[in-house]
């Protein structure tokens, strides 16, 4: 299968990388956005050795490149306003997607209406497919639950968790503009926005319970944030004393009156800060918690130590498509989630 990626941050330099071992893969064109990228090996520009391929900043001439595939990795900063476009143009021209911007897609039903109507009416014109995943949302708090309700003869309720630090998350506007961090508490950041973790995570939530069979009363949010006592230097700036520290949300699905499907973010730029919020042994872990028959706590801790939590985390993200490519390429046109599609394991990997 012939395969572009667009965009080479942290996502694309993986799965630059990635496609390039694979051997039913053919990675034939890189999209780039900065012109001092433009001509680039895209070996060297990803952080690996040379691959004989140039980088590219012409989309038209990437598209005629025959491509079967698209890994679409560009990013903006979270609000993905271009994204969109980029898909029906994509998919019009009948190559498939794979993507990690827009990670409200993993379950398309709780998509804006009109987007979607775009999206797959481009994917009928164009015969293509596409599918949106990642670490979370995309596995932790909507696939992996619904692999491991398969054992429940009955729920009362599942909690999903994220457990992680953020202190090596480079991102400035990410951390600050949207999570909140370094801000003073009557900052509102994009998170505390009535609607905005419902366009991101309620599709987690809507997946679940699609899965289960269950209508949701509602999806509520919550949001609360903590203080750091000491100035923390991190990988995307400096967090002063007396800035937030900590951030903790939930995205909430209310069945029968209960908050019944629960994803909640634990994230610290110290570990230290927040100490009564829930902690895991070692950083990075995914925790599901189901209260049923049987109840059942399951860890996902990604990476051998805390240090290594962060790109292992962004490595998952980028497998989590990157494998899924075969199997993409086989579904029927239209927009597909983890459920619509086999197990999508690394071939080649052993």
């Amino acid at each position: 299968m012939r395969v572009a990626v667009w965009g080479t941050g942290g996502v694309g330099r993986n799965a630059v990388q990635s496609i390039a071992r694979r051997p039913d893969l053919d990675l034939v064109g890189v999209w780039v956005h900065s012109p001092d990228k433009v001509g680039q090996d895209v070996g060297t520009l990803t952080g690996g050795e040379p691959l004989g391929l140039a980088a590219s900043g012409d989309a038209d001439e990437l598209l005629a490149r025959d491509l079967d595939c698209v890994v679409y990795a560009a990013s903006d900063g979270g609000l993905r306003a271009f994204a969109v476009d980029d898909y029906v143009r994509l998919l019009e021209a009948g190559v498939d997607v794979v993507t990690v911007t827009t990670p409200a897609l993993i379950h398309p039903p709780a998509y804006d209406p009109v987007a979607r109507a775009r999206l797959e009416d481009a994917a009928r014109r164009g015969g293509a497919t596409l599918y949106a995943s990642g670490i979370e949302p995309g596995f932790a708090g909507d696939h992996l639950v619904a692999l491991l309700l398969t054992l429940s003869r009955r729920v009362v309720s599942v909690r999903a968790q994220e457990i992680f630090s953020y202190a090596n998350y480079p991102v400035a506007t990410t951390m600050f503009d949207v999570f909140g961090f370094g801000r003073p508490l009557e900052h509102t950041p994009v998170m505390a926005m009535p609607g905005v973790q419902q366009g991101t995570w309620g599709p987690v939530v809507h997946m679940v319970a699609a899965a289960l069979g269950v209508e949701l009363d509602e999806v509520r949010e919550t949001y609360e944030r903590e203080l750091t006592d000491r100035r923390l230097e991190v990988a995307c700036g400096v967090i002063e004393p007396g800035t937030v520290g900590a951030v903790r949300f939930e995205t909430i699905g209310v069945v029968g009156g209960r908050d019944a499907i629960v994803l909640e973010h634990v994230n610290r730029m110290a570990p230290d800060v927040a100490p009564h919020w829930p902690t895991a042994p070692q950083d990075g872990t995914y925790r599901i918690v189901v209260d049923g028959e049987p109840s059942m706590r399951c860890d996902l801790v990604l990476g051998s130590s805390p240090e290594t939590s962060s790109p292992d985390g962004m490595l998952a993200t980028t497998m989590r498509v990157v494998n899924a490519i075969p199997a993409v390429c086989a579904a029927p046109p239209g927009l597909v989630t983890a459920l619509d599609l086999p197990l999508t394991l690394p071939r080649g990997a052993l």
